[in-house]
């Protein structure tokens, strides 16, 4: 008897999150039995920010029925630990420090609530590095396993045209707003 796979599935966004949130809902990926997303961006500024982005995803989880756990918004830890790294472009080693940070964050979360698996949205994003986020996220989730899913890209652009979710311009910290 195999073990159940317990999905912790980190969330930048809902503009990012709502493809792979269906998928998961509607069994889409296989071989996972129960999934929470979790939500914790210390990195997003300002804070107003942070709320906008916050609010659409409860609310697109809420409309789905989808469990969902909130981690604290503590910016000035965040920047502690990017310290350093503030002047690195978008995709170079801040963003590495970042991912491994959040994603520190969930495999401690997972030990303590029985999750197994992780798996995150942090790629999707125009502004981003999939195979950037598989590094920090097998560097950093210990024995708790990471799954580098592809999630469906017509799905989630579908979904937004949509549901119209709220969109920023640039990936969250005072350091991805430079040009």
């Amino acid at each position: 008897m195999t073990d159940k796979t317990k999905l912790i599935l980190m969330s930048c966004c809902a503009p990012c999150s709502c493809g792979a949130i269906k998928q998961l809902v509607y069994d889409e990926i296989p071989g996972i039995d129960e999934f929470i997303v979790m939500f914790f961006n210390p990195n997003i500024f300002p804070e107003s920010e942070y709320q906008k982005r916050l609010n659409e995803q409860i609310k697109y989880c809420e409309k789905l029925g989808v469990k969902y756990i909130v981690g604290d918004y503590n910016h000035d830890d965040w920047k502690k630990a990017v310290c350093g790294l503030e002047n690195e472009p978008e995709r170079g080693a801040r963003c590495s420090k970042c991912f491994a940070y959040r994603f520190c964050f969930a495999r401690e979360y997972a030990r303590k609530h029985g999750f197994n698996a992780i798996a995150s949205v942090f790629g999707v994003s125009r502004f981003k590095s999939q195979a950037q986020v598989d590094v920090a996220a097998n560097e950093s989730c210990g024995e708790i396993k990471y799954l580098p899913i592809k999630w469906d890209e017509n799905l989630r652009v579908s979904i937004n045209r949509e549901l119209k979710f709220y969109r920023q311009n640039y990936c969250g910290c005072e350091f991805s707003m430079r040009k």
